[in-house]
Protein backbone atom coordinates (compact mmCIF):
# COMPACT_ATOMS: atom_id res chain seq x y z
CA UNK A 1 0.00 0.00 0.00
CA UNK A 2 1.36 3.42 -0.96
CA UNK A 3 1.30 5.79 2.02
CA UNK A 4 1.35 9.58 2.36
CA UNK A 5 2.71 11.25 5.49
CA UNK A 6 0.28 13.59 7.26
CA UNK A 7 0.53 16.32 9.85
CA UNK A 8 -2.17 17.70 12.14
CA UNK A 9 -3.28 21.08 10.83
CA UNK A 10 -6.10 21.84 13.20
CA UNK A 11 -8.84 20.81 15.54
CA UNK A 12 -12.05 22.81 15.70
CA UNK A 13 -15.69 22.36 16.69
CA UNK A 14 -17.64 20.80 13.84
CA UNK A 15 -20.38 22.94 12.38
CA UNK A 16 -21.87 19.99 10.53
CA UNK A 17 -22.26 17.68 13.55
CA UNK A 18 -23.16 19.21 16.89
CA UNK A 19 -20.99 18.01 19.77
CA UNK A 20 -18.22 16.78 17.47
CA UNK A 21 -14.89 18.13 16.32
CA UNK A 22 -13.19 18.30 12.94
CA UNK A 23 -9.64 16.99 12.99
CA UNK A 24 -7.94 18.28 9.87
CA UNK A 25 -4.87 16.45 8.62
CA UNK A 26 -2.77 17.67 5.71
CA UNK A 27 -0.29 15.89 3.52
CA UNK A 28 3.21 16.90 4.50
CA UNK A 29 4.36 17.84 1.00
CA UNK A 30 1.12 18.83 -0.71
CA UNK A 31 -2.12 20.77 -0.63
CA UNK A 32 -4.57 17.95 0.10
CA UNK A 33 -6.43 17.96 3.41
CA UNK A 34 -8.20 15.08 5.12
CA UNK A 35 -10.97 16.15 7.53
CA UNK A 36 -12.14 13.54 10.03
CA UNK A 37 -15.08 14.12 12.38
CA UNK A 38 -14.26 12.88 15.90
CA UNK A 39 -15.92 12.89 19.30
CA UNK A 40 -15.39 15.33 22.16
CA UNK A 41 -13.36 12.96 24.34
CA UNK A 42 -11.04 11.98 21.50
CA UNK A 43 -10.60 15.65 20.57
CA UNK A 44 -9.74 16.37 24.20
CA UNK A 45 -7.16 13.55 24.27
CA UNK A 46 -5.51 14.94 21.12
CA UNK A 47 -5.63 18.57 22.30
CA UNK A 48 -4.16 17.72 25.70
CA UNK A 49 -1.14 16.12 24.05
CA UNK A 50 -0.74 18.85 21.41
CA UNK A 51 -0.88 21.52 24.11
CA UNK A 52 1.52 19.57 26.39
CA UNK A 53 -0.92 19.72 29.31
CA UNK A 54 -0.25 17.20 32.07
CA UNK A 55 -3.58 15.91 33.44
CA UNK A 56 -3.86 15.11 37.15
CA UNK A 57 -4.74 11.51 36.35
CA UNK A 58 -3.60 9.49 33.34
CA UNK A 59 -6.03 9.44 30.45
CA UNK A 60 -6.78 6.17 28.63
CA UNK A 61 -4.22 6.94 25.93
CA UNK A 62 -1.57 7.65 28.57
CA UNK A 63 -2.39 4.29 30.14
CA UNK A 64 -1.81 2.64 26.75
CA UNK A 65 1.63 4.28 26.59
CA UNK A 66 2.54 3.10 30.09
CA UNK A 67 1.31 -0.41 29.31
CA UNK A 68 3.33 -0.53 26.08
CA UNK A 69 6.44 0.78 27.84
CA UNK A 70 6.11 -1.91 30.52
CA UNK A 71 6.10 -4.54 27.74
CA UNK A 72 8.96 -2.75 25.95
CA UNK A 73 6.77 -2.04 22.91
CA UNK A 74 6.68 1.26 21.09
CA UNK A 75 4.33 2.72 18.51
CA UNK A 76 6.20 3.03 15.23
CA UNK A 77 3.52 4.62 13.06
CA UNK A 78 -0.18 5.31 12.65
CA UNK A 79 -1.83 4.46 9.33
CA UNK A 80 -5.32 5.54 8.27
CA UNK A 81 -5.80 2.40 6.26
CA UNK A 82 -9.38 2.18 5.04
CA UNK A 83 -12.56 4.12 4.30
CA UNK A 84 -15.84 2.21 4.14
CA UNK A 85 -19.26 3.83 3.89
CA UNK A 86 -17.84 7.15 5.06
CA UNK A 87 -16.11 5.66 8.11
CA UNK A 88 -12.33 5.82 8.46
CA UNK A 89 -10.33 2.91 9.87
CA UNK A 90 -6.78 3.03 11.21
CA UNK A 91 -3.99 0.77 12.36
CA UNK A 92 -1.45 1.31 15.10
CA UNK A 93 1.83 -0.27 14.00
CA UNK A 94 3.77 -1.16 17.11
CA UNK A 95 6.32 -3.61 18.32
CA UNK A 96 9.78 -4.14 19.71
CA UNK A 97 13.11 -4.81 17.98
CA UNK A 98 11.94 -8.26 16.87
CA UNK A 99 8.20 -8.16 16.27
CA UNK A 100 5.75 -5.78 14.58
CA UNK A 101 2.05 -5.90 15.40
CA UNK A 102 -0.83 -4.13 13.63
CA UNK A 103 -3.69 -3.13 15.93
CA UNK A 104 -7.01 -1.95 14.47
CA UNK A 105 -8.29 1.33 15.93
CA UNK A 106 -10.43 4.34 15.25
CA UNK A 107 -8.31 7.09 13.67
CA UNK A 108 -8.98 9.46 16.58
CA UNK A 109 -7.71 6.95 19.16
CA UNK A 110 -4.79 5.92 16.96
CA UNK A 111 -3.72 9.55 16.51
CA UNK A 112 -4.10 10.33 20.24
CA UNK A 113 -1.86 7.35 21.01
CA UNK A 114 0.56 8.11 18.19
CA UNK A 115 1.07 11.65 19.47
CA UNK A 116 2.16 10.26 22.82
CA UNK A 117 4.87 8.24 21.09
CA UNK A 118 5.86 10.92 18.55
CA UNK A 119 4.90 8.42 15.87
CA UNK A 120 4.41 9.59 12.28
CA UNK A 121 0.88 9.56 10.84
CA UNK A 122 0.23 8.16 7.36
CA UNK A 123 -2.79 7.63 5.14
CA UNK A 124 -3.20 5.20 2.27
CA UNK A 125 -2.86 7.13 -1.00
CA UNK A 126 -6.18 5.75 -2.28
CA UNK A 127 -8.01 7.21 0.75
CA UNK A 128 -6.46 10.63 0.26
CA UNK A 129 -7.45 10.45 -3.42
CA UNK A 130 -11.02 9.53 -2.46
CA UNK A 131 -11.68 11.68 0.61
CA UNK A 132 -9.02 14.38 0.45
CA UNK A 133 -9.88 18.00 -0.27
CA UNK A 134 -7.47 20.22 -2.16
CA UNK A 135 -6.98 23.47 -0.29
CA UNK A 136 -6.28 26.56 -2.38
CA UNK A 137 -5.62 30.06 -1.06
CA UNK A 138 -8.76 31.44 -2.75
CA UNK A 139 -11.10 28.97 -1.01
CA UNK A 140 -12.30 29.01 2.59
CA UNK A 141 -10.71 26.34 4.71
CA UNK A 142 -11.95 22.76 4.84
CA UNK A 143 -15.67 22.27 5.53
CA UNK A 144 -16.21 26.04 5.61
CA UNK A 145 -14.98 26.06 9.19
CA UNK A 146 -12.27 28.09 10.79
CA UNK A 147 -9.45 25.62 11.36
CA UNK A 148 -7.21 26.45 14.25
CA UNK A 149 -4.00 24.82 15.33
CA UNK A 150 -4.76 25.49 18.96
CA UNK A 151 -7.89 26.41 20.91
CA UNK A 152 -8.81 30.07 20.59
CA UNK A 153 -10.30 32.17 23.36
CA UNK A 154 -13.78 33.51 22.91
CA UNK A 155 -13.85 37.29 23.06
CA UNK A 156 -15.81 37.48 26.31
CA UNK A 157 -13.56 34.99 28.12
CA UNK A 158 -10.44 36.70 26.79
CA UNK A 159 -11.72 40.06 28.00
CA UNK A 160 -12.48 38.57 31.41
CA UNK A 161 -9.06 37.06 32.00
CA UNK A 162 -7.00 39.92 30.56
CA UNK A 163 -7.87 42.07 33.57
CA UNK A 164 -7.05 39.39 36.15
CA UNK A 165 -3.86 39.19 38.16
CA UNK A 166 -1.26 36.54 37.37
CA UNK A 167 -1.99 34.91 40.75
CA UNK A 168 -5.70 34.66 39.93
CA UNK A 169 -4.93 33.17 36.50
CA UNK A 170 -2.61 30.60 38.12
CA UNK A 171 -5.35 29.69 40.60
CA UNK A 172 -7.91 29.33 37.78
CA UNK A 173 -5.44 27.16 35.83
CA UNK A 174 -4.99 24.81 38.78
CA UNK A 175 -8.76 24.59 39.24
CA UNK A 176 -9.31 23.86 35.53
CA UNK A 177 -6.73 21.05 35.64
CA UNK A 178 -8.30 19.63 38.78
CA UNK A 179 -11.71 19.62 37.08
CA UNK A 180 -10.19 18.14 33.90
CA UNK A 181 -11.26 21.18 31.84
CA UNK A 182 -8.27 20.94 29.54
CA UNK A 183 -9.36 23.39 26.85
CA UNK A 184 -9.93 26.07 29.48
CA UNK A 185 -6.57 25.18 31.06
CA UNK A 186 -4.84 25.63 27.69
CA UNK A 187 -6.42 29.06 27.27
CA UNK A 188 -5.33 30.16 30.74
CA UNK A 189 -1.84 28.78 30.21
CA UNK A 190 -1.55 30.71 26.94
CA UNK A 191 -2.55 33.94 28.66
CA UNK A 192 0.01 33.33 31.42
CA UNK A 193 2.62 32.62 28.75
CA UNK A 194 1.89 35.90 27.00
CA UNK A 195 2.64 37.76 30.24
CA UNK A 196 6.05 36.16 30.76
Amino acid sequence: MKKVKLEILGLSPSQSQQGSFALVLGEELGARRLPIIIGVFEAQAIAVQMEAIAPNRPMTHDLFKSFAAALKFTVKEIVISDLREGIFFAQIICGDDITNVEIDARPSDAIAIGLRFDAPIYVAEKILDEAGIVSTPAEPDVLGEEVVSEPHLKGSFLDQIRGLSTEKLQSMLEEALQNEEYEKAAQLRDELGRRN
